[in-house]
């Protein structure tokens, strides 16, 4: 029996260890950005709304399509009026129809009509602008949606980045892990020898401890970071994902990089204003008459399926709505207030975008300044760690200098990552704010 459950218990570690490796996978930027272009919901949501314009424009197309209805009428009444009409409208009225106790007390009579109606716009001006503003709408909501595809991208490529940083920085803890290991073993042995104080073996002991918990740490931010990447790509969370090493991006010309007047969301937001634009001829233009063409065919028969006479009207409808109470003029007025708004967001965005290339163009700067420095300080931290060391060997320092010394080491090792990642980050925000359409 404990034979048995020894092997229940194998198998249930090798099936975790399956597992946990098929939750494991490597993935590439280009993969990351092509899975959330597919697969995220903000893109849906913003092809939907494109997808919404785009119908409501195809619903602008009865301004110049004809109209045709049919219907099919059953009545029966003994309304005088009414009864003579309906024997007018079916051919059938005879001499003793006009007998005056059979007008003034008719019996019940019936009728089914069948009509056919047909209208067809001809000159409808106000309607033609509406559906000018229909198209710019759709065209708004396009741009819209290719602007969150690059927003999209940018926010993949930036969590995608913040994985390659902490892989690198997650490198940096394991090997400050190694080396204060091996410092807390020689602690250890000159302890055994009495050559050093328990005290020193503490404080060895503590910084191996203090490094664990800074790389359980590690990989607990990876785990989130994975996470997050999922949730952009669309995809189930509980993955981690191995990514490519951090590189500093050295292929970007800044200078030539300028706010462009084309982005695509200052581009929707002009084609909005475009559609007001429209929208308020529109309104203008219901002051003018219209002009539409009407025809109808009707049979009427005092049987169900009859049929028997018909009668058909055609002719041209011209109308004009001269007075509304002035709505049309409060429309027009709230129409170019509300494009009065949206001009004003475009003119803001763009000087918001205009410091928003600025502030990132310097934080470049900043960036590249800091890794030159960074590994500088690395350099120097190693040489100042390896003379130290030599020196611990020979009893000359306490084991505290080599202990600060390697934290000095692993800290400017995690700077260089860090001003990497932030060098990366400035680059390709760079690019998400001068991406032209």
């Amino acid at each position: 029996m404990k034979k048995r459950s020894s092997i229940l218990f194998i198998a249930s570690l090798i099936g975790y260890s399956s597992s946990a490796q098929d939750i494991t996978r490597y993935l590439t930027l280009k993969e990351a950005v092509t899975a959330s272009i597919s697969n995220n919901d903000a893109i849906k949501s913003s092809v939907l709304d494109e997808q919404i314009a785009s119908v409501k424009f195809k619903q602008t197309g009865a301004i110049l399509l004809p109209q045709a209805k049919f219907s099919y009428t059953a009545f029966t009444t003994n309304n005088p009026l009414n009864a003579f009409g309906f024997k007018l409208q079916q051919g059938s009225i005879t001499e003793v129809d006009f007998n005056p106790k059979q007008l003034n007390h008719p019996s019940a009579t019936p009728d089914f009509s069948a009509r056919l109606e047909l209208q067809q716009p001809l000159v409808n001006i106000d309607l033609l602008y509406q559906r000018k503003g229909a198209a710019k709408q759709v065209e708004m909501y396009h741009l819209i949606s290719q602007r969150t595809r690059e927003f999209l991208s940018f926010e993949t490529g930036k969590t995608y980045l913040e994985l390659q940083m902490l892989y690198d920085a997650d490198k940096v803890l394991k090997n400050a892990l190694t080396a204060s290991k091996a410092v807390y073993k020689i602690s250890k042995d000159y302890y055994d020898q009495g050559l050093v104080q328990k005290s020193d073996l503490l404080n060895a002991e503590l910084h191996v401890m203090n490094i664990e918990t800074q790389l359980k740490g590690s990989q607990s931010n990876i785990q989130d970071a994975s996470d997050e990447l999922s949730l952009l790509m669309g995809e189930l969370t509980g993955k981690v994902y191995t990514v490519d090493p951090i590189t500093q991006n050295i292929n970007l010309v800044i200078d030539s990089l300028q706010l462009p007047d084309d982005r695509t969301d200052f581009k929707a937001l002009q084609k909005g204003i475009e559609g007001y634009d429209m929208m308020i001829k529109s309104s203008k233009m219901s002051y003018l008459p219209r002009l539409n063409a009407l025809a109808s065919y009707q049979t009427n028969s005092k049987s169900l399926f009859g049929f028997n006479a018909n009668a058909y009207l055609a002719g041209v409808q011209f109308s004009w709505n001269i007075f509304n109470g002035n709505r049309t003029k409060n429309t027009v007025i709230q129409q170019s207030l509300e494009k009065d708004k949206l001009a004003k967001q475009l003119d803001q965005q763009e000087r918001e975008g205009q410091v928003q290339i600025n502030h990132a163009k310097r934080r470049l700067s900043d960036a590249a300044f800091s890794i030159k420095q960074e590994q500088l300080g690395v350099e120097q931290a190693s040489e100042a760690l390896r003379v130290i060391q030599n020196r611990y060997t020979q009893g000359l320092v306490k084991t505290s200098d080599v202990l600060m010394a390697q934290t000095q080491l692993s800290q400017q090792k995690l700077g260089v990552v860090q001003a990497v990642f932030n060098y990366n980050l400035a680059a390709i925000y760079i690019q998400f704010l001068t991406t032209r359409n």
